[in-house]
């Protein structure tokens, strides 16, 4: 397949350098410049920024930027490439942000977290297909099997709940692991130590419903201990921290009173 996106970033540099390998890669839209050809170079296509320099002459166009930039990108591009299948990669915007002005629209979302220089597991990512019409959807599942052993039809609605369960076990954790390097930090201990409890917090949430698996003061409803932490955390002027600390341990307790 002949292949362009438009968007430079965390997504589209991962999905473009995997798909690289079975497909041609033709073009690389961003406002920036630099970052388009910085992309464009490691999957040798060509780079812009001006979204009318587009190449009609593709399969497959891989709208892969933030989710309020997608309804203004597809009202541009649109008229133009009245031909060519054009999916967004986003897990939170719905189809329909394309169908309304684009025939062949579909969706093609990783459930996963990119940063750059890190490899992704493509074979083991789940990747959700969504199209508006017959032939494209079995374009995208074709498409989708050759990254990954885990692909999924999907609709919208269901897309967005995976999307904000992602946030909670994904954004929302790491930044948990965030607040916790800053406590031991204070007090010059080594985060590392920290490694096996995190695995096996994860590894038991893999097998296991991770309400069954809660441990802490707050399940046990020591409030000795929660009153020592929140103490703790107010003589450190870390009332950021307090209230995160207070909230969830208020959550765990009354999910574990019932």
């Amino acid at each position: 397949m002949r292949i362009s996106f438009i968007g430079a970033g965390r997504v589209a540099n991962q999905l473009a350098c995997a798909l690289n390998s079975h497909h041609q890669i033709i073009q690389i839209c961003s406002r920036s410049l630099e970052s388009a050809q910085t992309l464009a170079i490691k999957v040798n296509a060509t780079a812009t920024s001006n979204i009318t320099e587009l190449n009609p002459e593709i399969d497959l166009l891989i709208i892969a930027v933030s989710d309020y930039a997608i309804a203004s990108v597809i009202a541009d591009i649109a008229p133009q490439l009245s031909d060519v299948l054009i999916v967004h990669t986003s897990g939170s915007t719905d189809i329909e942000i394309l169908t309304q002005v684009h025939a062949r629209s579909g969706v093609f979302y990783p459930l996963q977290t990119f940063s750059l220089g890190r490899e992704v597991a493509w074979s083991l990512t789940p990747l959700f297909i969504e199209a508006q019409q017959p032939k494209d959807l079995i374009l995208l599942l074709d498409l989708a099997n050759q990254l990954s052993q885990r692909v999924y039809l999907y609709n919208s609605a269901q897309r967005l709940s995976l999307h904000l369960a992602a946030v909670f076990a994904c954004n929302f954790t790491n930044y948990c692991y965030d607040m916790a390097k800053q406590i031991v930090d204070t007090q010059h201990v080594e985060f590392s130590l920290l490694y096996p409890l995190i695995l096996e917090t994860a590894n038991k949430a893999l097998s296991n419903d991770p309400k069954q698996m809660q441990t802490g003061p707050a399940m046990r409803g020591d409030l000795n201990i929660l009153n020592m932490h929140e103490h703790m955390l107010n003589e450190e002027q870390r009332d950021d921290l307090k209230q995160v600390y207070t909230l969830l341990s208020q959550q765990i307790l009354q999910a574990h009173q019932k």
